[in-house]
C-alpha cells in the first residue's frame, strides 16, 4: 500500500463559466443541477436531461456550472460523446428549489450516478465552508486532517474519519485563513495527500474531490470545485 501512495497536488479551480465553474451562490427559487465527470477510464461524455443535451464533450475531471432544470421525475443520461450509447441512464426525482450535485463515479464497468444536494449559502463573513468527496476509485478509505500551518498531525485527531469511496462529508465551516490539509489512509498516520498553505478565502463554498489519474490509479489528485 505504502508504495502506491503519492503526494497529491491541490489546485483551486478558478475558471468561472465553461465546464469547470463557480456559479452563483444565490440562485433564487429554482432547481439546479451540476454534473461532475469522475469516471477515470470513461471517454468524454454528453449529458442529457429528459432527452435533450445540456452538456457536450465533457472530459474527465470536469464539472459543469449549476444549470437550471425542471424539478420532478427526470431522466438523466450520460452518453459517450456524439453517440446514443449511455453509460448512465437513470431517473432521478429532483425536488423544487434545490441545488443538486451529480457525480459520474467509479470506473466505466461499474459507473454509477451519485446524487447529492448542495448548500450554496455563503457562510458568515470571515468564514469558509467546504466538504470532501471521495471519488477516487482506486484509493482506500481515508482520514482528513486540517491544521494550523506547520502544526503536523502527530498529536491531533482527524476532522473526518474513515471516509469511504463514493461518500461525501457534511460541510465544514471554519474561519477563513491559511491551513495545512493532510489526507491519510484511514486509521493511520500514513499521509497520502498533503496540501500546505491552503488559503480558504472569505465566504468560500466548495466541494473538494479526490480523483484517480486519467485511466485509473495513481497519481491521484484533488479538485476544489467552488460552488
Amino acid at each position: 500500500m505504502k508504495d502506491n501512495l503519492v503526494l497529491l497536488s491541490l489546485a483551486f479551480v478558478t475558471l468561472c463559466g465553461g465546464l469547470v465553474g463557480c456559479g452563483d451562490s444565490d440562485n433564487g427559487d429554482e432547481t439546479t443541477l451540476r454534473v461532475f465527470h469522475a469516471s477515470p477510464d470513461a471517454p468524454n461524455v454528453d449529458v442529457l436531461v429528459n432527452g435533450g443535451r445540456v452538456l457536450e464533450d465533457v472530459p474527465y475531471a470536469a464539472a459543469s456550472d449549476f444549470l437550471p432544470i425542471d424539478s420532478g421525475d427526470t431522466r438523466l443520461q450520460v452518453n459517450v460523446t456524439g453517440t446514443d450509447t449511455s453509460a448512465i441512464d437513470a431517473h432521478v426525482n429532483f425536488e423544487p428549489n434545490t441545488d443538486y450535485f451529480v457525480v459520474a463515479a467509479d470506473k466505466v464497468a461499474r459507473i454509477t450516478p451519485l446524487v447529492f444536494t448542495a448548500d450554496r449559502t455563503k457562510p458568515a463573513s470571515g468564514s469558509a465552508k467546504v466538504r470532501v468527496l471521495h471519488s477516487a476509485a482506486s484509493a482506500p478509505a481515508v482520514d482528513v486532517y486540517v491544521t494550523a500551518p506547520d502544526a503536523g498531525i502527530a498529536t491531533v485527531t482527524p476532522v473526518l474519519s474513515d471516509v469511504p469511496f463514493k461518500a461525501i462529508s457534511d460541510y465544514l465551516t471554519v474561519p477563513a485563513g491559511t491551513y495545512d490539509v493532510f489526507v491519510t489512509v484511514a486509521n493511520t498516520k500514513t499521509v497520502a495527500i498533503q496540501a500546505k498553505g491552503l488559503n480558504l478565502t472569505d465566504q468560500l463554498v466548495a466541494t473538494v474531490a479526490a480523483l484517480d489519474a486519467k485511466g485509473g490509479g495513481a497519481p491521484f489528485s484533488l479538485q476544489v470545485l467552488a460552488e
